[in-house]
């Protein structure tokens, strides 16, 4: 399967780098933190051969631009809206895993007449209920984002401790799942560049600081997605159960579904390829 990659700019010239293959519908596949388009190489073959689909890597990480700024949320959906655009798309379907997740239900809700269906896997809806968050998966949240959203200090963990990057995602997959050195390097190392290690610590700083209470205060009550919509997490995910994506379907005016996949942490592309990959294609065709 031939991959191309490329750097697409955007309206206000951010370069957002692309990976691509196959031809047909258009997909928008979307990764999480500490990742990047690679995170999606396990679905890519299948995907391909029934979908155009563009892995995109977020403002911040990957092989993108990475300039300065706080890194809202609502800044990474407008870039994915200003991708189709500058892909020449009237719409696409969208799935994101993690961060990605949640800036596609964000895109979703910006620009609904763009996004045919949407799928956010492993991360919170935009309608969380507090009491619904059980103080094991906040604390272990907490554990990772605070010291990683800390001024300065949480930018040079990320530039000289890569073994953080590392153990985080071996302690938030499930017990079975083998990592090999080669994968946990291709996400670790990158984040070691000052300007994408700045950005990460921005992503959470932002989110802890202004967006966290913003969230749970219903900053989007009222709001509701117009298309189809699935989320998934793992059963074994330490950070997003079960009760975090419940209630999804009163807040779509389409089929909304939440499916939880058995014997996963929390980086479900990855750990359970093909469960998601069934998943998504009963999705899709729900559109």
């Amino acid at each position: 399967m031939a991959v191309a990659h490329r750097r697409v700019a955007l309206a206000d010239g951010t370069l957002l780098h692309v990976a691509e293959a196959g031809d047909g519908p258009p997909l928008l596949l979307v990764h999480g933190w500490p990742q990047h388009w690679w995170a999606w190489r396990r679905l890519l073959p299948a995907l391909a051969q029934e979908r155009r689909v563009v892995c995109a890597d977020l403002r911040g990480l990957g092989w993108s631009d990475a300039p300065p700024g706080d890194y809202a949320k609502e800044r990474w959906a407008a870039d994915l809206v200003a991708l189709l655009d500058a892909l020449d798309l009237d719409a696409a379907d969208l799935a994101g895993h993690d961060w990605g997740g949640f800036a596609v239900l964000l895109a979703a809700l910006r620009a609904p007449e763009r996004v045919r269906t949407v799928a956010a896997l492993s991360i919170l809806h935009p309608w969380p209920r507090p009491e619904r968050t059980a103080p094991l998966a906040l604390a272990a949240a907490l554990s990772y984002q605070l010291p990683l959203a800390t001024p300065v200090a949480g930018e040079q963990l990320l530039r000289r401790l890569p073994v953080l990057v590392r153990e985080l995602i071996r302690r938030g997959s499930h017990r079975d799942h083998r990592w090999r050195d080669d994968e946990l390097d291709a996400y670790a190392d990158i984040l070691r560049e000052p300007k994408r290690a700045r950005a990460s610590s921005a992503i959470y700083r932002t989110f802890l600081l202004r967006e966290a209470a913003a969230l749970a205060a219903g900053r989007y009550r009222g709001r509701r997605l117009a298309m189809p919509a699935l989320l998934l997490t793992g059963d074994a995910d330490p950070l997003v159960g079960a009760a975090l994506i419940d209630g999804i379907e009163r807040h779509a005016a389409a089929r909304a579904w939440t499916e939880v996949v058995p014997r996963a942490g929390h980086f479900l592309p990855e750990e359970r390829p093909d469960e998601v990959l069934t998943a998504l294609r009963a999705h899709l065709a729900t559109a």
